[in-house]
C-alpha cells in the first residue's frame, strides 16, 4: 500500500469535510460505531462532542478527523473500516480510494487526461453562416447556366481568394462552360 492510513486520512479530509453523501446521520453512524466497538479510540465524552448538533456538520467532521489523526495509525484504520461499513459509495469515491485501485489494476490502461480540442471555438452561429453559404455556392452551381444567371462568372470571381490548385480547377471550369 505504501502510504499509511494516518497519511490517507490527512488527504482525505478536505474530501470528506465537503462531500455531501456523508451526512450528520452518517457521521453520527461512524461515531457510535467508533464509541462502541473502540471506545479506546473515541470515549463517551468525545463522541458526545463530536455529536453536537449545534455544531455545523463539517466543522464537527474536521474536529473528529483531526483528532483520529492525533491517536495514531490504529485509529485511523477503524476509522476507514467503519467507513467501508456504514458508506460504501464515499468510501470507493475517497481520493486515495481512486489512486490505489487505477495504480493496482495492472490491466487498466493509464489515465491521461488529454485537454479536449476545440477545432472551432466560433460558435453555432459561425457554422450556420459557413453552412448557409455552402449551400448557397451549391445551389448556384447546380443552377447555374451561363446564359441566364452568370453562374460560371461567379466561380470565377470565387475563385480569386483561394490556393492555386482551386484556382486553376474553378478557372478551368468557367472557361469550358464559357465555350460551349
Amino acid at each position: 500500500m505504501g502510504d499509511s492510513f494516518r497519511e490517507q486520512l490527512i488527504e482525505d479530509s478536505a474530501f470528506l469535510r465537503a462531500d455531501r453523501r456523508l451526512d450528520t446521520e452518517l457521521a453520527d453512524k461512524l461515531i457510535l460505531q467508533l464509541n462502541r466497538i473502540y471506545p479506546q479510540i473515541l470515549t463517551d465524552k468525545e463522541a458526545t462532542k463530536f455529536r453536537n448538533l449545534d455544531v455545523p456538520k463539517s466543522v464537527r467532521l474536521g474536529e473528529l478527523l483531526t483528532h483520529l489523526q492525533e491517536k495514531g495509525e490504529e485509529a485511523c484504520r477503524e476509522f476507514y473500516r467503519a467507513l467501508h461499513l456504514h458508506v460504501e459509495e464515499v468510501y470507493y469515491s475517497l481520493p486515495t480510494r481512486l489512486r490505489l485501485r487505477d495504480s493496482m489494476d495492472p490491466l487498466a490502461i493509464p489515465r491521461v487526461y488529454k485537454q479536449r480540442y476545440v477545432l472551432n471555438d466560433r460558435g453555432p452561429l459561425f457554422f450556420l453562416g459557413c453552412f448557409g453559404f455552402a449551400v448557397g455556392v451549391a445551389l448556384l452551381y447546380y443552377y447555374s447556366d451561363a446564359k441566364v444567371s452568370g453562374g460560371s462568372r461567379a466561380l470565377g470571381m470565387a475563385a480569386l481568394g483561394l490556393k492555386r490548385k482551386a484556382q486553376e480547377v474553378l478557372i478551368w471550369y468557367t472557361e469550358e462552360s464559357l465555350m460551349k
